[in-house]
């Protein structure tokens, strides 16, 4: 059968853009999702309409037992994993860290790290060879941000992608044997509705002259680095974390 991917938070952007990219390639596909069923149901039928085996879940991944669940109905409909994509992250409106609260730390760690761990933990259990699997890659989306910080803007959102980093790093070395590539893609300033979360909608054209390539990236730039991390052709590619950042 095909393989197949799961990836989270998958209903916009670098999420969504990967789906098309793995479908294109054949994948089957567990796409997971919060809050924007509206744009998932419209994916889920493109992706459908052009003969792709997809399913939609829902799920916060910062709750340990919804990702227990995701996990369970990917089960279900495929009996297998090959790739892992943690894609799904938040930020928070702009501000200095002084103005930050412990709540909004909590949901930003929660959403950016926790959710990754309780994802990775569920993808090893079922690819590991240690647990009986035939392999896997993991690939984390995590971001540019975590080597530039962010000041006066997403401090907190920063710091929770250096954690990803450096999970990439250490779960790479702790199932490098056991048939599991883990890398991370770090985008830069992309193209996403994501910075009107952060109450700036406009982000992109007011720090594209920071980019050497002076210009915003695309989601699809992104994907693309993902599908490579996650195929054959990375096979000797595990603990990487790739910039797709415009030279940042």
């Amino acid at each position: 059968m095909s393989r197949v991917m799961l990836i989270t938070g998958a209903s916009r952007g670098i999420g969504a853009a990967t789906a098309r990219f793995a479908a294109a390639e054949g994948y089957a596909l567990c796409l997971n999702y919060r809050q924007r069923q509206d744009a998932m149901d419209a994916l889920v039928k493109e992706l459908r309409a052009a003969g792709t085996e997809v399913i939609a879940v829902p799920a916060d991944v910062a709750d340990e037992q919804q990702v227990a669940r995701l996990f369970a109905t990917l089960d279900d409909q495929f009996g297998r994993l090959d790739v892992l994509v943690n894609n799904a992250g938040m930020l928070e409106r702009q501000m200095r860290l002084e103005q930050m609260d412990a709540a909004r730390l909590a949901r930003v760690f929660g959403v950016n790290v926790v959710g990754s761990f309780n994802c990775a933990a569920q993808a090893v259990k079922r690819m590991s060879t240690r647990h009986g699997g035939q392999g896997g890659a993991i690939v984390n989306v995590s971001s540019i941000a975590a080597k530039l910080g962010a000041p006066n803007e997403y401090i907190d959102y920063a710091a929770a992608k250096g954690a990803i980093d450096s999970m990439t790093l250490g779960l790479a070395k702790e199932v490098a044997a056991e048939g599991i590539r883990v890398n991370a893609v770090r985008p830069g300033i992309i193209e996403t509705e994501i910075h009107a979360s952060g109450g700036e909608p406009g982000r992109v054209e007011r720090v594209k002259g920071s980019v050497p390539m002076g210009r915003g990236g695309l989601a699809e730039e992104v994907a693309a680095a993902i599908l490579w991390l996650a195929s054959d052709r990375a096979s000797y590619t595990t603990g990487a974390l790739l910039d797709v950042s415009g030279g940042r």
